[in-house]
């Protein structure tokens, strides 16, 4: 086995049959128990969203799939776990340029999880106290600021940002609302 460390860790996002995210997933897990690879491979997710749909004159809450044909796979990649992910029964894929895989960036794994409701604030963060950031949403979506404090576990960011004519103001946002620059 390659060294690795859980810096080299990402997400990325794998090809399947549409239909067979499920079962891709399921697949997955087994081979990664049977291979020794949970040093290797971390978390699966198939992003899904809650619907509301009316079946028979009633409101029914459904799962939908918010990209079919997709599953998210936390790893750290190496040659053999790349191996294990490849040939899984279901799999056709990776997402990437060429023969190469390439991670989803942060925000964009952060915003999946959200809307899945499989976020982990404790998990998502990836700046520090004095990290330049950038606001992704909200009424401040562009600016820039520092961060003056975390709280993990509610996943909020309070930021310092020069508003009203150069004063540091602090603004207090959720942690998916920016990503570190």
């Amino acid at each position: 086995m390659e060294q690795v460390t859980n810096e080299n860790k990402g997400w990325y996002a794998i090809h399947t049959y549409s239909g067979y995210e499920n079962k891709v997933k399921t697949n997955l897990e087994k081979r990664i128990e049977s291979m020794n690879m949970e040093d290797y491979i971390f978390r699966i997710v198939v992003p899904t969203e809650d619907v509301e749909e009316k079946k028979n004159n009633k409101l029914v809450t459904s799962k939908r799939k918010i990209f079919p044909g997709y599953v998210l796979v936390e790893m750290i990649m190496t040659d053999d776990s790349w191996y294990v992910v490849r040939n899984t029964t279901g799999v056709t894929g990776f997402v990437g340029m060429g023969t190469k895989p390439v991670p989803l960036k942060d925000y964009e794994v952060t915003e999946l999880l959200r809307l899945s409701g499989m976020d982990d604030p404790r998990q998502i963060i990836d700046y520090n106290v004095g990290d330049a950031v950038e606001i992704l949403d909200g009424s401040f979506t562009g600016m820039i600021g520092n961060v003056e404090s975390i709280d993990a576990e509610k996943g909020k960011v309070i930021v310092m940002m020069n508003l009203f004519g150069g004063r540091e103001t602090p603004v207090d946002l959720e942690y998916h609302q920016v990503r570190k620059i």
